[in-house]
């Protein structure tokens, strides 16, 4: 069979113009390619070692996707999903689980991915809720869940249904990024109502534009500030917004990430002065339990890190090219 000079490989590394994805896996080194590029190059040398009815899921799925993705540590493991008779090859970086249903792969850029609500299912069984809530946001955006399926699947006593129904039942589906979907949550937790993407009108009905968050009964805008508000352009277009709406009498507070994971109780104290309410540490405590519990902690990072290091059965990943 042909073989072309940019093709993934099996053998030892013996060249510098080369790269180790993983043990006996290598590629040639490039460097006019993107992140994701290179990432889908990585996935094509796995496959020379996978059995044929291997599928991507978990958070390699969600990533071919184009699903949103929460706060990851530097280094996550390739997801794969293999017949029940089919070996399991063992590599770095690699965890490798069984199917248990029927396939009905999709393919992304040509690699073969697991049906969208079970790559939800194999995340559930890892990932914290608010993790969880921001993959389910972002499939529903993208249109990838079949209503049907995902009912059928959370009616079931499968592993980690219990969670993804949680978080089924929290999600929107309006959320732009994992940004917005934390701070709908917070919101949530915090127990003040919100319209998500709502839009906004003056007084003769003109329309203004569309807010992240709309707090029920007020003219208060929430919004999160991710890190294309930075961009000069967007900057300049969002003042002319932020004039608009001060004219109109809308209020607009934006957050960014820092102030939600580590800064919740300010922001608490903020909302609750503005709503004219009291404050409850309930809720606070009950937000930080979920961050704690989510990748958006280091805690929770190193406590997945290490779950993930258990299952791939290695000790040191700083040796995984």
């Amino acid at each position: 069979m042909e073989t072309h000079a940019d093709d993934p490989f099996r053998g030892e590394i013996r060249l510098a113009s080369h790269r180790r994805v993983s043990h006996g896996l290598g590629l040639r080194i490039r460097s006019d390619l993107s992140a994701d590029e290179e990432f889908e190059r990585e996935l094509r040398a796995y496959l020379l070692v996978l059995p044929p009815s291997a599928v991507f899921t978990h958070l390699t799925a969600a990533r071919l996707l184009g699903w949103q993705l929460p706060k990851l540590p530097e280094q996550v493991p390739v997801f794969v999903a293999v017949d029940q008779e089919a070996p399991r090859p063992r590599r770095h970086g690699l965890i490798v689980s069984r199917l248990v249903r029927e396939r009905r792969p999709v393919r992304r850029v040509g690699l073969p991915v697991e049906a969208a609500e079970e790559v939800l299912l194999r995340s559930a069984r890892d990932l914290g809720l608010l993790d969880l809530v921001v993959l389910v946001d972002s499939a529903l955006r993208c249109g990838d869940l079949d209503p049907r399926r995902m009912e059928e699947l959370l009616a079931s006593g499968r592993p980690g249904v219990r969670m993804l129904r949680e978080a089924w039942r929290r999600a929107t589906g309006r959320a732009e990024s994992g940004g917005e979907t934390l701070l709908q949550q917070f919101h949530v937790v915090m127990e003040v109502p919100f319209t998500a993407q709502a839009e906004i009108h003056d007084d003769r009905g003109r329309f203004l534009g569309r807010a992240d968050l709309l707090v029920a009964g007020t003219t208060m805008l929430h919004e999160y500030d991710g890190a294309h508000h930075r961009d000069q352009r967007q900057h300049r277009s969002d003042l002319r917004r932020d004039r608009r709406l001060t004219n109109a009498d809308y209020t607009r507070r934006g957050f960014v990430l820092d102030d939600l994971i580590n800064h919740a109780g300010v922001v608490m104290h903020e909302i609750d002065r503005a709503l004219g309410r009291p404050h409850d540490l309930r809720r606070l405590w009950r937000w930080q339990a979920l961050v704690a519990n989510s990748l958006y902690s280091e805690t929770g990072r190193e406590r997945m890190m290490n779950r993930w290091r258990r299952q791939n059965g290695i000790i040191d990943w700083s040796r995984t090219a």
